[in-house]
């Protein structure tokens, strides 16, 4: 009568490593991927919006999405190329042509370490941004984004399409 826990246990183990069996471990590439999600506009009382949120999906194969509060010295330091890891880059329709907005009004972000118990582990997710609007000079815009892992592998470029600033 003893034996009964054991067997038990057994027909159990076995249940789990079937089931187990199904779940298949996602794998992605080591070079990022993002995926535009949407934009929403936050209007104050104006006909101006004052605020965008902007959505992407992202899914890397090694989890290395994200910078440390200290990741700061060259190439990441506040001049270097890899100090934004989402980078945004704000066009204007002026004349029925998209003009980039000049770098002095920084629309880039950084996104923290995604992984920071698990590391090498494929990840996937979504990110939330909201950018402040400063007085837009036309009221048709677009944004064109993508991000850098900490290996410097740079995601595929997504583009929004046409946002309409001003209520009509």
């Amino acid at each position: 009568m003893k034996k009964k826990p054991f067997y038990l246990f057994l027909i159990l183990a076995a249940i789990v490593l079937s089931l187990s069996s199904c779940f298949k471990k996602q794998s992605f590439s080591e070079i990022p991927e993002i995926g535009y999600m949407g934009t929403e506009l936050v209007f104050g009382t104006g006909q101006d919006a004052k605020e965008l949120i902007f959505s992407i999906s992202y899914q890397d194969g090694n989890g290395d999405i994200g910078l440390a509060a200290n990741d700061t010295f060259p190439p990441k330091d506040k001049n270097g190329l890899y100090y934004y890891n989402f980078v945004i880059n704000y066009y204007q329709k002026i004349n029925g042509v998209f003009q980039q907005l000049n770098d002095s009004i920084p629309f880039s972000a950084r996104i923290p370490v995604l992984t920071p118990d698990d590391p090498g582990k494929a990840i996937k997710g979504y990110i939330i941004d909201t950018i402040k609007l400063i007085l837009p000079l036309h009221d048709t815009i677009r944004l064109d984004a993508f991000i850098y892992d900490r290996a410097y592998h740079k995601s595929n470029v997504i583009t929004t399409p046409e946002i309409v600033l001003r209520r009509r």
